[in-house]
């Protein structure tokens, strides 16, 4: 038997991006062509307490896999992971052969008591036991040694280091095992489960290869095209040619190319995964990655914000995901008390009576321009730019809530001449030409898109008694490869920070509160094509 197994987890890590929905062919396809390829162990899918869906990766027994897996089993080993809290292991049938040969147990730190009998089933019904503790680092040697003591009279199979938030770095690698190595029931493999965070997943599993010779038989946990949740895994393919040039191995890496080109690659149309920067910030905290998911949706956000947020929440709240102490720190951050009563009130001795057209970043200020021009040749309105600069309009105020344009805009030819309507959360700074106007004044809690800049804008214009608004590029998000959100390229967002229509769902939401709270009744319309057309 090999001392080193490599277990491929596409079809489990990778099935958070997809909601488990695979597809009966891709899951048929995939199982055997990992067994095709020599692969040691896969990693099947989920045991949990819902019923099976036609296509999916979640089973309810192992029966539910028996037609997945292919009749030539060569050397490979099927196992699923069964999340302690998500699973009743009295729905697994004893093992007969026909189906997955292990269950990796995976649970919580505060759930590793209660865990022991669910393990201790699993061996009773004739399983391979892989246990699977989250947050390895989150143990300290004591509570670690604890926990082997409990566990090893069960003589697990395999027990990982589960690098969960993917912030190891090499020293706390070998740290980590040579404790387990020097406690773990002999015959037990150790296996090691990373995250590409910090851009260490493929370079750790090496130097774990390496480390354990002569000591230890190991388990590499690694995905296709390192397919996974936030910055992914190790990749399969890497770790295979590495075990094949340093190890003469022989896997068959040419099936594996082609699993992603007909599988993996499909699926990258409709999500993606990779090292970013919020993901490096989420290893540097050991941050869970629904945290990144959240923040990174604020239109707002820089990433020198959420290094202060994922700092300030604490190292507990940062390991688990609770949206509204992240929405709450994040107002807390953003809002500066500012008494800006004489601001609010010069604004509205110059904008009272004024028709405004409100000029958005949306591409259709560019498509439209002639349309906009002469508008504002006819009715002469005070124009308003948000987050944006721009010498094809007659721009009267330059409008920023947002931090990352108004740094980018700042230095620009005649910025400093612009007159400027600026939110206490982008800069506190008085400047000539600058008038700053309270943050909290215009945001209101209850949407992922809460600080939309157009929306803040029309809450403001609210407060000034101005005759009428009409809005120009107020477009709306796609994320079609042959659009474009904004006027200039470089001001889109990363691809797939967000779901375009979820953002546009919260900005219609957004709208339609603005209309039916706000207390003037000026009329609105748009110059330019919106997703967010409304009928007064």
């Amino acid at each position: 038997m090999k001392r080193v197994q490599l277990l491929d987890c596409t079809l489990r890590d990778g099935g958070y991006l997809v909601d488990a929905q695979f597809g009966n062919t891709v899951i048929r396809g995939i199982i055997k062509g990992l067994a095709d390829s020599g692969i040691d162990v896969v990693e099947c899918g989920f045991l949990k307490d819902e019923p099976h869906e036609k296509g999916s990766t979640i089973f309810n027994n192992a029966a539910q896999l028996r037609s997945f897996l292919p009749e030539e089993r060569r050397q490979t080993s099927f196992v699923c992971l069964a999340d302690y809290s998500r699973y009743s292991i009295s729905n697994l049938e004893p093992f007969d052969g026909t189906s997955i040969d292990g269950v990796r147990a995976c649970f919580f730190k505060h759930e590793r008591y209660d865990v022991i009998d669910f393990c201790k089933e699993i061996v009773e019904k004739g399983y391979k036991l892989y246990v699977q503790p989250v947050d390895i680092l989150g143990y300290t040697d004591a509570e670690l040694l604890e926990l082997m003591d409990m566990i090893n009279p069960l003589e697990p199979y395999a027990f990982s280091i589960v690098d969960t938030f993917g912030s190891m770095y090499k020293e706390d690698l070998r740290r980590v095992f040579y404790l387990i190595d020097r406690n773990l029931n002999a015959a037990s493999r150790i296996g090691f489960h990373s995250h590409n965070n910090l851009q260490m997943s493929f370079s750790l599993s090496q130097e774990f290869i390496d480390m354990t010779q002569g000591l230890r038989k190991v388990v590499i946990d690694s995905t296709m095209a390192g397919m996974g949740r936030g910055a992914g895994n190790t990749n399969t393919e890497l770790v295979m040619q590495y075990m094949n040039r340093k190890y003469n191995i022989g896997y068959d890496i040419d099936m594996v190319l082609d699993l992603i080109d007909n599988y993996v690659d499909g699926i990258r149309n409709s999500c993606s995964w990779g090292y970013s920067i919020p993901y490096f910030l989420a290893g540097s905290y050991s941050a869970h990655v629904n945290n990144i998911s959240y923040l990174t949706a604020k239109a707002g956000i820089s990433s020198r914000d959420i290094n202060y947020l994922l700092n300030r929440i604490g190292s507990d709240a940062r390991k688990r995901y609770d949206y509204d102490l992240l929405e709450k720190t994040y107002l807390e951050y953003n809002r500066t008390i500012r008494d800006d009563a004489e601001e609010v009130a010069s604004l509205r001795e110059s904008l009272h009576g004024k028709d405004i057209v409100m000029l958005l970043p949306g591409h259709s200020i560019v498509t439209h321009k002639e349309e906009i021009l002469n508008y504002c040749a006819e009715k002469k309105p005070v124009i308003i730019s948000v987050n944006l600069l721009s010498h094809d309009y007659p721009i009267n105020y330059a409008y920023f809530s947002n931090k990352k344009r108004y740094n980018y805009w700042k230095n620009a030819d005649h910025f400093s001449e612009y007159k400027k309507i600026v939110t206490s959360n982008v800069t506190k700074t008085e400047e000539k030409n600058q008038i700053i106007i309270d943050f909290t004044r215009l945001i209101k809690c209850g949407w992922d898109q809460l600080d939309n800049s157009g929306i803040l804008l029309l809450r403001l214009l609210d407060k000034l008694d101005v005759a009428s608004i009409a809005m120009a590029g107020f477009d709306g998000y796609s994320h079609e490869s042959t659009s474009t959100n904004y006027m200039h390229k470089e001001m889109e967002k990363t691809r797939n920070t967000t779901n375009a229509d979820d953002a546009n769902r919260d900005v219609q939401s957004m709208l339609e509160d603005y209309m039916n709270t706000r207390q003037s009744d000026c009329p609105i319309h748009f110059l330019t094509p919106s997703r967010f057309e409304i009928n007064e």
